[in-house]
């Protein structure tokens, strides 16, 4: 019923990406230094020193700029719902930006999430049917179809901003969604080219990015970033994955289990104690685990193994070749983050020498 093949574009899609945004990132650093666009030390943040927040600036500009070349390549992807995922994206890291540079207020920011994505729901990116145990699909009603792509839309976007509060987290988790959702897509039947080849894109910008975000991180993603990784991830999975009406449209909740059970608890969490799912706290996943006494890098490293076993569980609803194909992906990107992080390491300690 599936086959598995990866196309030249979607490989390409990944290198070029990721060469871009070695190449970009340290502009922006340098950019936001001589701004003073930085990410200044509190009670609730980690990290200490001033560090660049512009970081979804190289990653969004990685991925357009590679997305280009393909299609000036001739690779690209015709499809009708390759519009509403680039502009929407597009759109929600513009948000991000504005929000990173300026400070947007919580409610302001939801709402226009929601206008953007209902603007990609009006492109046709929306949850039409869902898998029935029990017999034929469940057709939704327009208003139904709505929420729900709202819901996850929205959801989704910011469950990744939720989670980036530890030096190469969300870039972690975001990467290996990413190769998961891509590897997924391409294996179904029919395939789905855009959703595939976007992910990969987006797993070579992201990659690209956590060169420079692993402990100690030189740049962060800020709001730009984690909106438009999210944004992708959620509109992707609904494109790849979520059209089908069998049980593999559930496959996306595998994939992106940690960041929708870090969003859950943290809203139920504040709800609870009559705030608001926005009001911002030290009391998210990766916090619970620092205060257990782990480091920021295996804090990482314990939820991105996590993220790679669901990753692998979701695939064997689809097939048991993806499996395989996921861990050599996965395997290959932490080979190259463990080389960057150490290549980190021993710039800062000449850096401490000299």
């Amino acid at each position: 019923m599936f086959a598995f093949k990866l196309t030249d574009a979607q490989i390409l899609g990944a290198v070029i990406s990721y060469l871009l945004g070695v190449f970009i990132v340290p502009f922006v650093i340098q950019f936001s230094k001589e701004h003073h666009l930085i990410d200044k030390p509190n009670e609730r943040k980690i990290h200490h020193g001033q560090i660049s927040r512009l970081g979804g600036i190289a990653i969004w500009l990685s991925a357009m700029i590679t997305f280009l070349l393909l299609v000036l390549m001739s690779y690209y992807p015709y499809g009708k719902l390759l519009s509403g995922i680039l502009l929407g994206s597009s759109l929600m890291f513009l948000l991000g930006l504005i929000d990173d540079i300026y400070g947007l207020g919580a409610k302001f920011k939801l709402v226009i999430q929601i206008s953007i994505a209902t603007i990609v729901f009006l492109l046709g990116i929306s949850v039409d049917t869902i898998y029935n145990p029990f017999g034929a699909p469940i057709h939704l009603s327009s208003i139904a179809s709505y929420i729900i792509t709202i819901l996850w839309i929205v959801g989704i976007s910011n469950a990744v901003n939720f989670i980036d509060g530890v030096d190469g987290l969300a870039g972690s988790i975001v990467t290996i969604s990413a190769v998961s959702l891509g590897l997924i897509a391409t294996a179904m039947t029919p395939t789905s080219a855009i959703s595939a080849l976007i992910a990969f894109i987006l797993a070579g910008s992201m990659l690209a990015f956590l060169t420079y975000n692993f402990n100690p991180a030189k740049i962060f993603m800020g709001d730009s970033g984690a909106l438009f990784a999210g944004f992708l991830l959620a509109t992707l999975s609904v494109t790849g994955v979520m059209k089908s009406a069998a049980l593999t449209m559930f496959v996306p909740f595998f994939v992106l289990s940690v960041p929708i059970l870090d969003i859950t608890f943290s809203s139920c969490r504040r709800i609870l104690k009559g705030k608001s799912p926005f009001t911002p706290d030290a009391e998210h996943i990766h916090h619970k685990l620092l205060k257990a006494g782990l480091s920021q890098n295996k804090t990482v490293l314990i939820l991105a193994t996590i993220a790679v076993a669901s990753g692998a569980f979701a695939s064997i609803f689809v097939s048991s070749s993806v499996t395989k194909y996921l861990f050599y992906a996965v395997g290959i990107a932490l080979i190259m983050l463990i080389l960057s992080f150490f290549s980190s390491r021993s710039r800062n300690k000449d850096k401490a020498e000299n």
